[in-house]
């Protein structure tokens, strides 16, 4: 496939995978999907994508960082966008340094990510804020490294930030993402 829009969708739910092609198709790209890692590798033996969309976090308790760093590797110049409702500071940092050109919050939409494929360059008129991160969203945070670093694990994690797993759990269930 030579299409010098091939866009590839990593992304576990399958649902939302098909809708955000079926978008893209209609702007005139082509679309691979892959729900893992391995989908991918298999699909970067035939294929040359152009431009990727990334899930930070895969069912397969795979995160969407070592895809980046794949990708990257695969296509230094592929346009690689992060699209996640896992969204930390480190995530983001971590994903740029792998070589995505951006990263995104759930929810965001196909103008979003299109965008987001558009503007690779920095850009240093942005507005900088005088507040400070607040408290919820440092331990939200937080929250969020020490999962990944149990591979998602509640009761691990639970033990390893010093609270109680239901504390935890009830925590989690008022700020469900996916």
């Amino acid at each position: 496939m030579g299409s010098d829009r091939l866009l590839l969708i990593v992304e576990d739910d399958a649902a939302f995978a098909r809708t955000l092609g079926r978008s893209f198709e209609r702007r005139g790209y082509e679309v691979l999907l892959a729900e893992n890692i391995d989908e991918v590798a298999a699909l970067l033996t035939e294929h040359a994508p152009t431009h990727a969309v990334v899930d930070l976090k895969l069912s397969d308790n795979t995160s969407g960082l070592a895809c980046v760093q794949m990708l990257h590797q695969h296509a230094p110049d592929m346009l690689i966008v992060v699209l996640t409702g896992f969204a930390s500071i480190n995530t983001a940092v971590e994903a740029i340094k792998l070589g995505a050109c951006q990263y995104l919050a759930k929810p965001s939409n196909t103008d979003d990510i299109e965008a987001a494929f558009g503007h690779v360059a920095g850009n240093t008129d942005i507005e900088l804020t005088n507040r400070a991160t607040s408290i919820k969203t440092l331990e939200w945070e937080r929250i969020h490294e020490v999962l990944r670093e149990t591979g998602f694990n509640i009761s691990e994690t639970a033990r390893r930030l010093g609270m109680h797993r239901r504390t935890l759990a009830r925590k989690l269930e008022k700020r469900r993402v996916k």
